[in-house]
């Protein structure tokens, strides 16, 4: 079946546990350099909700990574284009950071809860204030679902168990705009001239970056850093295309046996 795919024209990676670690970045960037050489479109999705676009391309670039902002797919700017499409004024429950990427949406008087990842945000007053005003109508949109990410110290709470608080007690379903969401690989896909089974994803989130790709009708990369947990493959089906130890080893991959 994988002989009948189309020649491989994109690769999606994922940053954060895929390429780095908060500021740590390894031996990486040589091997995002050797995929640069190969003949597909790159692009870099990622759910971070803790900084803003340009921030984020400012870290990368300090790491040591060779990256344009219009590489660049994150779930804030997937949410502010549903923003837009429906005309919101949102409470912002997203770390102060982020704020930028969401400049000329008015929040006064917000009439729909958009949540990222902000634990300065979730506290008891914050909260009940989100859950006022769900019932009393306002969309509930999540960034992501994310059930934890990794941070230098192990693994830390995503935002994902603050949405399901929301919509526990609201008897209602958030919109979810980031991985593991079709629309979002689509959205990435934009302006690439590439098809999803033309494409390739390679992540550390067996769920939202293998599964969503998947699902999308992407091939999808498991890689055993960041968040990933052992048996993490047998989590989702169909299983990943490839699993690999690392990203290094997922290029080798690519660069072998796709193109």
């Amino acid at each position: 079946r994988m002989a009948a795919r189309r020649a491989l024209k994109a690769v999606l990676v994922d940053l954060s546990g895929t390429l780095h670690i908060e500021d740590s970045a390894g031996c990486l960037c040589s091997s995002s350099i050797r995929l640069r050489s190969a003949p597909v479109t790159i692009r870099f999705v990622t759910n971070t909700t803790k900084e803003c676009k340009r921030d984020l391309l400012e870290r990368l670039t300090k790491l040591g990574f060779d990256i344009a902002e219009n590489e660049i797919f994150t779930s804030l700017t997937a949410a502010r284009n549903l923003l837009e499409q429906k005309q919101v004024r949102p409470l912002l429950l997203v770390d102060d950071k982020a704020l930028p990427d969401f400049t000329g949406i008015a929040t006064d008087d917000p009439n729909a809860v958009v949540v990222g990842l902000a634990p300065q945000q979730f506290h008891y007053e914050m909260m009940n204030r989100a859950f006022r005003l769900i019932l009393d109508g306002a969309p509930l949109i999540a960034i992501h679902k994310a059930r934890y990410f990794k941070k230098k110290d192990g693994l830390a709470l995503g935002p994902g168990p603050f949405v399901a608080g929301l919509e526990y007690a609201t008897d209602t379903k958030a919109t979810v705009v980031g991985k593991p969401e079709k629309t979002f690989f689509l959205e990435a896909l934009w302006g690439t001239d590439c098809a999803p089974e033309e494409a390739v994803m390679i992540g550390d989130d067996c769920r939202d970056d293998v599964g969503g790709a998947q699902n999308a009708g992407m091939r999808g990369i498991l890689v055993r850093t960041g968040k990933y947990r052992p048996a993490d493959e047998g989590k989702i089906n169909p299983a990943p295309y490839l699993t690999c130890e690392n990203f290094p080893e997922a290029v080798e991959h690519i660069l072998e046996h796709l193109l």
